[in-house]
């Protein structure tokens, strides 16, 4: 496996025979529940934007070679995804004071995340369907793990009312 194919399926999570997305999802998850509480916020943030930039020129090289436009093995797009939910749910969850925040914030972010990946509602679908490249396979998880993180947000807001 060359270095770059390893990359984007993020060590090889993408390679899955069954929902390469959920499971290229859930192996980022532990990576970045690592890197926000022992690196920090900031540290998840910059390793998530390089990851989607670097995703972007690596995405557009690997199809340009293979012709083939956003393949199911491709799941670095998940993990940047999936950690913008994160550190979105679990900046509202430093501020809540009940039982558990940091837990449910983490369930609620992959959930979150994952139903907005797959349903691709509204602007997210567009950027699916419309933008071609590495910009429209970032793109729409990038959105759909801020839809996700908000949705996570309100939820653990509420959460906190009850």
């Amino acid at each position: 496996m060359t270095l770059q194919k390893l990359f984007l399926t993020f060590g090889g999570a993408g390679l899955s025979p069954k929902a390469p997305g959920t499971v290229g999802t859930l192996a980022s998850l532990p990576v970045g529940i690592t890197i926000l509480y022992f690196l920090g916020m900031q540290t998840l943030f910059m390793v998530t934007l390089a990851i989607t930039v670097i995703g972007i020129f690596e995405i557009n090289k690997y199809e340009n070679s293979t012709g083939i436009h956003d393949q199911q093995h491709i799941v670095i797009d998940e993990a940047a995804g999936m950690w913008l939910s994160l550190m979105i749910a679990n900046s509202t969850a430093i501020t809540m004071h009940y039982p558990y925040a940091d837990i449910i914030a983490i369930v609620l972010s992959f959930v979150s995340f994952r139903l907005f990946d797959i349903w691709k509602p509204s602007t997210i679908g567009w950027i699916d369907r419309e933008v071609k490249g590495g910009m429209g396979v970032m793109f729409d998880d990038v959105l759909a793990g801020i839809a996700g993180g908000l949705l996570s947000a309100i939820i653990l807001i509420g959460l906190g009312k009850i």
